[in-house]
């Protein structure tokens, strides 16, 4: 099951100012008119609970907190009515929050289409640098003395090979079953066709994967989907035999030298090596 979870921040332009902790900063200092209690209560040492009044303070263009003077005890600080009020109004905006989270959650337990729509908004939520991410399950994990080598099973059939350190197989929780995905940078993508590799093979070896002799572990058929030249370089797309999608970036020259055009056959070429794991 699905399991969904989320916080609301009040933002001033592109600037973060309150959000769950800070407000319990607050709630601490209406609670204890201290600045050491609230901060004690919060998990804060006293400098960042000043630092984070500050902020708050300055991006609300009015004081959220204030010092009282006099009193039982000497005085102490207190909550401006702006702060009590933003206080009431983050609860019922998470009130709100929480239950949009049920709902959510609601949906989460069915089957089907619901079920993998959340699967597939959650993938949505992946933002990398790389050109190339392939989503799978975990299929085997071969541990060596430094480095595991980990296979990504894609939803087509086809396998990723990655090398990373065991440490990172632990960190990231992988084991056989476990979802994950792949991130590889169209630059180290070489692309093969029939004839283009020292040992070459039939189209019928390169339709299914084999047949050309390389030192990558990773070595996946497809056809060209697109081919886009630019100033320098050349972007081509290969949609894999399993209907995932691999971005390689070459040469004009290469994709000359290839004959690569829309609906040619080709392979997709990386290292174990420069592939990077994530979980989700």
């Amino acid at each position: 099951m699905l399991e969904l979870d989320g916080a609301i921040w009040f933002r001033s332009g592109g600037r973060d100012w309150g959000g769950r902790e800070r407000i319990a900063l607050l709630a601490a200092i209406g609670e204890h008119g201290s600045i050491t209690a609230a901060a004690k209560a919060v998990g804060l040492s006293y400098k960042a609970a000043w630092d984070a009044i500050d902020a708050m303070n300055n991006s609300a263009g009015e004081p959220l907190v204030v010092r009282a003077t006099g009193g039982k005890g000497g005085g102490g600080t207190v909550l401006t009515a702006r702060g009590e009020r933003l206080i009431r109004t983050y609860r019922a905006l998470e009130q709100e929050h929480q239950r949009f989270l049920a709902h959510l959650g609601r949906l989460s337990d069915l089957a089907g289409p619901a079920q993998q729509d959340l699967d597939l908004i959650r993938r949505f939520m992946v933002r990398t640098s790389a050109r190339n991410r392939l989503f799978g399950t975990v299929a085997a994990i071969r541990a060596g003395a430094v480095n595991d080598e980990v296979a990504l099973a894609l939803p087509g059939g086809q396998q990723v090979i990655a090398s990373i350190t065991h440490e990172s197989v632990e960190t990231l929780g992988l084991a056989p079953g476990v979802e994950a995905f792949a991130l590889v940078k169209a630059s180290s993508v070489l692309l093969g066709v029939p004839g283009s590799a020292p040992d070459s093979a039939p189209d019928s070896a390169l339709d299914a994967g084999a047949g050309l002799r390389l030192s990558a572990r990773n070595q996946l058929p497809g056809s060209v989907a697109r081919v886009l030249p630019g100033a320098v370089n050349t972007e081509v797309a290969l949609v894999l035999d399993g209907g995932a999608t691999v971005v390689a970036v070459v040469t004009h020259d290469s994709v000359a030298a290839l004959g690569l055009a829309e609906g040619s056959r080709a392979l997709a070429v990386f290292k174990a090596s420069s592939v990077i794991l994530g979980a989700l």
